[in-house]
């Protein structure tokens, strides 16, 4: 397990608005535990990503250990051009690379869950569900992104999708943040 200072970062190259990096956007489907190190061979290329990690906590005999995990596990973005592509391939990392059809749309959800994850809201994975009421977020961290409400345990949180992978990340909200579209 990792120190949490060891994770690579969740953006590379920090500093940059995600929707700011030019090129393409590729999803990299990884071989099983690869991601994180899958990020630091693309950080070492110099070749940008966004990798989504969530803080866990866990117990083991009595000690408390907390790490950051992949939100989508198995998954990673990176842009690039195609040797971008082909050097990220070459990392031997990679089981199947998606190629992505519609970047606007993409580059859109992608900036919600790194919202999401850097506003320090609560981020879970959630199922990805197609039914429910679509929703804009009125004001706060969020402010403007679109998702689906769901309900779990009397809370009222937002799902912001990833349609090219068929999952989503859930989100705490207050349901007066959110007007229906």
């Amino acid at each position: 397990m990792l120190k949490l200072e060891e994770n690579p970062p969740i953006l590379f190259p920090e500093g940059l608005a995600l929707e700011s990096i030019p090129g393409q956007w590729y999803v990299a489907h990884t071989k099983a535990r690869n991601e994180k190190a899958l990020a630091w061979s693309l950080h070492h290329w110099n070749i940008a990503y966004f990798l989504p990690l969530i803080p866990k906590k866990t117990r083991r005999k009595g000690r408390l250990y907390q790490s950051l995990l992949p939100l989508f596990g198995g998954y990673l973005f990176f842009c690039g051009e195609q040797e971008k592509r082909y050097i990220a391939l070459t990392t031997n990392r990679i089981a199947n690379v998606i190629d992505v059809v519609d970047q606007a749309k993409l580059v859109q959800q992608l900036c919600g869950i790194h919202r999401a994850i850097t506003s320090g809201l609560p981020v879970d994975t959630h199922p990805y569900l197609k039914a429910g009421d679509r929703c804009r977020v009125t004001a706060g961290p969020l402010i403007g992104h679109e998702g689906i409400v769901v309900r779990k345990n009397k809370l009222t949180r937002i799902l912001l999708q990833i349609d090219i992978l068929g999952q989503a990340a859930a989100v705490e909200i207050d349901a007066d943040l959110l007007e229906s579209l």
